[in-house]
């Protein structure tokens, strides 16, 4: 059992290609269990994995807060690393369905404590309401869309004035300062877990950075306009730490899913952040941690970024309008799901899902067992 910790992640996102998941890479395939939950808005589900998650906590296992972008105070997933479970959140937009059934995953149908005539009662209601859903975030995501053209366009200013060369060279020096002390690892395949540690969320753009860094002594700080190289890279760290054979936690943007904003190498005690405005992480907010800064816009010809200085004033204006935009019906979706959830909240049993709750939480304290009794059995063989 590790410390009694948190970690925050985003499982999905809504970003300028609509709602991305990555999903598969919140759990091994191979896990000891796999919970997924099923049901409308407003069952149950976030509340129910978050007690499992507390009572865990209280046992001493650390967990993981797979938070929803659309709603970053509501859960789409609890895993538990230590012992390998996972709880899921299997509904729309994340569907979930298990892979290995009986043998990993499983499926708990909280709609099985429904009053289905309620339900019934206010069908015209409902479907209305998952109308006006759908229609909102369809907006936000063509809005999100256009946010990211506005950026291409930025980029493109920036990247004509760039110094590569020298930003290669920075690059190379990175991954010498990161990995020079760190062996090689070539028993087994390295693993590569990707998330997102940011969200475009009702809120506006939220992370949880910190609770990423628990045991980084280095956090290497990636400063610069859009277009100076900054995904290329923390991503070019983190394919040279799985060419040693090193594990990496790599964090995507929330904008353009599969750019690199983040990489986290655990051997090496170190991280690359590309730092982003928006997300507006201050690099003195995770004590323990020393920071080493790059500002990729010293390798810039700032003479020949000065022609495109109107274009580029222009462009920054038209991308906070269409980010605001996007976060806006983001906001609207959430309050259409609330008004979603007023018509199942009523029709449910929870003192039947808490039943059902203490029933799965019986489970993995019996799998917390079997884990315990394997370890023990471990040490007696190797002594």
């Amino acid at each position: 059992m590790g410390k009694r910790t948190v970690k925050h992640v985003f499982p999905g996102g809504n970003t300028s290609v609509g709602f991305y998941s990555y999903y598969h890479h919140v759990i091994a395939p191979d896990a000891t269990r796999i919970f997924v939950l099923k049901g409308g808005p407003g069952v149950g589900k976030s509340t129910f994995m978050r007690a499992i998650g507390d009572e865990m906590l209280v046992h001493g296992f650390p967990i993981e807060h797979h938070h929803c972008s659309s709603d970053n105070n509501s859960l789409d997933g609890v895993v538990i690393p230590d012992l390998g479970v996972a709880l899921l959140d299997g509904t729309t937009p994340h569907i979930v369905d298990p892979k290995n059934p009986g043998a990993v995953d499983e499926i708990i149908h909280l709609g099985d404590y429904w009053d289905e005539a309620k339900l019934r009662a206010n069908k015209e209601k409902i479907l209305a309401a998952q109308r006006r859903l759908g229609r909102r975030f369809a907006i936000a995501y063509s809005q999100l869309a256009e946010a990211k053209v506005i950026r291409d366009e930025m980029e493109s200013y920036v990247a004509e004035a760039m110094d590569f060369a020298k930003v290669n060279r920075l690059t190379t020096e990175v991954i010498k300062e990161i990995l020079g002390q760190t062996p090689g690892q070539y028993q087994a395949e390295p693993k590569s877990r990707h998330l997102f540690y940011s969200a475009i969320s009702p809120n506006g753009v939220v992370h949880y950075i910190g609770s990423l860094l628990p045991g980084i002594t280095q956090l290497h700080l990636v400063k610069g306009q859009p277009g100076s190289g900054r995904s290329t890279l923390v991503e070019t760290v983190a394919r040279a730490a799985h060419a040693r054979g090193l594990d990496t936690e790599i964090y995507h943007c929330a904008l353009e899913p599969h750019k690199f904003d983040l990489v986290v190498v655990p051997a090496a005690r170190a991280a690359v952040l590309k730092d982003v405005e928006e997300v507006g992480f201050q690099p003195g907010s995770v004590p323990g941690v020393r920071v080493t800064v790059y500002n990729l816009d010293v390798h810039l010809d700032r003479t020949l970024l000065r022609q495109y200085q109107a274009e580029l004033a222009g462009a920054r204006d038209r991308f906070t309008a269409a980010l605001n935009r996007g976060v806006h019906h983001i906001r609207q979706s959430k309050l259409a799901h609330d008004h979603l959830e007023s018509f199942y909240i009523p029709a449910m049993d929870f003192a039947a899902v808490e039943q059902k709750r203490k029933e799965v939480m019986e489970r993995i304290l019996g799998y917390a067992a079997e884990a315990e009794q394997w370890h023990t059995r471990t040490q007696v063989k190797e002594s």
